[in-house]
């Protein structure tokens, strides 16, 4: 195994750390005040889409597309190369966006790439790949356990020349932003096929269609994730043309699974950012920190500390780029076994490391002076986004029981 990054890998470590040290950190405070203070909470802040224009022009942009999708732009960089990059951005939880690496535009555009038609991508995946709108992927529920997807009952009725849409969705992230122009919702168009994943089908619906309300926004511990933001939809007789359907009726399942695998190893490097970057902070405080005549550094509790969150981190990430490579040799499907068990680890492994690193901040550490809470909240949600962890656990010992004991 090989433990050095490829120089391709590295060009971009390189350049990204430098954008970040010159660009981005210098004006966090700047970007949470204009957040903070506009009129508008759901609209792109001033200082982002400067970051953006310069990100794009120092080569910067969709760094997410895998070799396999390169006639789409991007630089081929494959998933274990994209790794550390997502790790670097991760560390400020708005960065990603600069770069046009965000969830859920990420994922959605991959969506477009695999599954679309010609037609959808010219009049969508166009403008999500130049950064000019965002878009959302509505499939959580509020009245069924969305953590079983075959439960979901938004209908996907076909009348003539339209489908008819009715349902409700919720914490669907993105819906909120002003610039969020196409929604992907996945339906059940045939509730009684007897092969529950062939119920579902995905269709494209424009933000201004009738019959499409945002109910209110929602938010996860108290945080509304502004500006893209997460919201409760009602889609009350919802009419779209049929070329809106994505890739077949029938086919949401297949689609929703080949979006999710990669989608959830981008929050794992990112999260392993904010872990990180807890880390990094806790260091700093504990040599410039005293409490009854000594530097935090020097009680053995914080070193203990420091020491453990090193280890827990260096493993998650790790983990993560074993479960990157698998997803490049094999694809999604077939190293599925290591984004469940990336999924379980990662977030768990964050939210315990930014705890305690809260704890060594005392009750700075709770609030917006530094960015902790905000990852603590991101890493919590990150354990029910995208399946909660005891599906991972379920499918991944399913995998594993019967891979040592030779069951079919």
């Amino acid at each position: 195994m090989n433990f050095e990054h490829s120089d391709k890998a590295q060009k971009y470590i390189n350049l990204l750390n430098k954008f970040m040290e010159q660009n981005v950190y210098p004006n966090e405070e700047i970007y949470n005040n204009q957040l903070k203070n506009a009129e508008d909470r759901w609209s792109t802040p001033p200082i982002m889409t400067e970051l953006r224009n310069k990100a794009r022009l120092q080569g910067l942009w969709n760094l997410y597309i895998p070799p396999s999708l390169s006639k789409f732009g991007g630089y081929s960089l494959s998933n274990l190369e994209y790794a550390p990059l997502a790790e670097i951005m991760g560390k400020i939880h708005w960065a990603p966006e600069i770069f046009n690496c965000n969830a859920p535009d990420t994922g959605n555009m991959e969506v477009f790439m695999k599954y679309a038609t010609k037609a959808q991508q010219d009049k969508w995946l166009t403008r999500l790949l130049a950064g000019e709108i965002h878009s959302a992927y509505a499939m959580t529920e509020p009245q069924v356990a969305s953590s079983d997807a075959t439960n979901i009952e938004c209908s996907i009725t076909k009348k003539n020349d339209k489908y008819i849409i009715n349902g409700r969705k919720w914490f669907i992230t993105g819906a909120m932003h002003k610039d969020c122009e196409i929604f992907i919702v996945m339906g059940k168009s045939d509730p009684n096929n007897e092969n529950r994943h062939l119920q579902q089908s995905q269709i494209l619906v424009p933000r201004n269609t009738p019959g499409l309300k945002i109910v209110r926004p929602l938010s996860t511990l108290g945080y509304d994730d502004a500006p893209l933001g997460h919201a409760e939809l009602l889609f009350d007789n919802v009419e779209v043309p049929l070329e809106n359907i994505l890739l077949g009726e029938g086919r949401g399942f297949e689609i929703a699974q080949g979006r999710l695998g990669p989608g959830r190893i981008h929050h794992c490097m990112r999260l392993i950012g904010n872990a990180q970057r807890a880390l990094e902070f806790v260091c700093h405080r504990s040599e410039n920190r005293s409490t009854f005549g000594r530097k935090l550094s020097q009680h053995q509790s914080v070193k203990e500390f420091i020491a453990t969150a090193f280890a827990q981190i260096e493993q998650a990430r790790l983990l993560t780029y074993k479960t990157a490579d698998q997803i490049d040799k094999l694809g999604a499907k077939d190293a599925r076994d290591y984004i469940a068990a990336a999924k379980i680890t990662v977030p768990k492994m964050t939210q315990e490391v930014i705890d305690q690193a809260m704890q060594i901040h005392g009750a700075g550490g709770l609030s917006d002076d530094w960015c902790m809470a905000e990852g603590f909240n991101y890493a919590r949600y990150c354990r029910l986004a995208d399946g909660p962890d005891e599906v991972h656990m379920m499918a991944l010992s399913k995998q594993l029981i019967r891979r040592f004991t030779n069951k079919s």
